[in-house]
């Protein structure tokens, strides 16, 4: 337990600390949110915040887990790195992209094609090295089933299938939070709750690993103590940026903070074999991704809109609800399915453990 507060308290501290010097810094440089035309009239008076704010977030993991590991623990893992590894240069291709609105003063950076080259190549770099390293149990950091609460040995995409996967799962979830990040903490403040789910979550797999206490119902998965210290180190950071960042906010994470908080949530299901767990998890991201989704199948069949605007929150607001409303609102239906997702996760245990769950 003691390395996962240590990453935690080091990520809020650079999180809180940092993220008014950026403020500053991206003030004095002109790297204001353009705003959406069509969007609720009520976000012009955004326009001209500081956006990319997820840098404080990127740093603020790094710090966590790099003081964690210098300070306890046995040093970085192959699961962690990877993990880490993911979210950075998921971070990066936001950046560019928050770098470019900026340079063209409009809403538009990377166009789809560049954005999704940077996401393809670096999902297919993270499922190939998660397939490799493995320890002296031969497991590695991913493996090639389908997993829910633990793999469904069943259900095997193969090394190409996995591949794939691994790229429509990334995708997806950076996309998501993407689609999420559109009100002052919303995405911030969900993805904190979710991260603070993976951080029981992960901490529960250590504990029952099957290496360290081969009981019913243990878990094969190769560094949950590590997963756990970078999911405590991202929620603090989120949890720190979210004081600057909730309504009004002082600055906007971005699609640096989004895609790479995305890429987050990806790595850390595919590396605890959660797969399937995470639909529940971050339930909220599916619904706000699913809107879009909806909106546009709907309005290219029949030409007529399902929601007033999409993504999913927008609608809420230009049906009256004030923005703090929505966050609150929202804030809680993801609370609601962290405590679903984790009921199932302890359920699963208790019955695999032959308790009465």
């Amino acid at each position: 337990m003691r390395p996962i507060l240590i990453a935690a308290m080091v990520a809020l501290a650079v999180s809180i600390l940092l993220t008014p010097y950026l403020i500053r810094v991206f003030s004095r440089q002109g790297f204001g949110q353009e705003i959406r035309e069509e969007g609720p009239q009520s976000h012009q008076g955004k326009r001209g915040t500081p956006t990319m704010g997820g840098v404080a977030i990127l740093l603020a993991i790094w710090a966590g887990y790099l003081a964690t590991h210098l300070t306890v623990g046995d040093g970085p893992t192959a699961s962690g790195l990877l993990v880490l590894m993911l979210t950075t240069v998921l971070g990066i291709v936001g950046f560019l992209d928050d770098f470019l609105k900026i340079r063209k003063q409009r809403n538009l950076g990377l166009n789809k094609t560049a954005k999704l080259v940077g996401q393809f190549l670096a999902a297919v770099i993270f499922a190939i090295l998660a397939l490799r390293f493995a320890n002296d149990r031969g497991l590695t950091p991913a493996s090639v089933h389908l997993s829910f609460m633990r793999d469904i040995a069943v259900v095997s995409f193969g090394v190409v299938g996995f591949v794939v996967f691994c790229n429509i799962a990334i995708m997806a979830w950076s996309n998501a939070v993407n689609l999420t990040d559109g009100l002052d903490g919303l995405a911030g403040g969900s993805a904190a709750m979710v991260l603070a789910s993976y951080v029981l979550i992960t901490f529960w797999q250590f504990r029952y690993d099957c290496g360290i206490r081969p009981t019913p119902g243990c878990y094969d998965v190769r560094d949950p103590l590590d997963l756990a210290i970078i999911a405590a180190a991202a929620m603090a950071g989120c949890i720190g940026f979210l004081w600057w960042n909730a309504a009004p906010a002082k600055i906007f994470m971005g699609d640096t903070g989004s895609l790479a908080l995305g890429g987050l949530l990806a790595g850390l299901s595919i590396t605890s074999r959660t797969e399937l767990l995470m639909v529940i998890l971050g339930g909220l991201f599916v619904v706000e991704a699913l809107s879009v989704s909806l909106q546009v199948v709907v309005f290219r069949t029949t030409r007529r809109r399902m929601f007033r605007m999409a993504p999913f929150h927008h609608h809420f607001e230009l049906g009256g609800w004030a923005e703090t409303t929505v966050i609150i609102r929202f804030w809680l239906l993801s609370g609601v399915t962290c405590l679903l997702g984790l009921g199932i996760f302890y359920s699963d245990w208790a019955g695999a453990s032959g308790l009465t769950p």
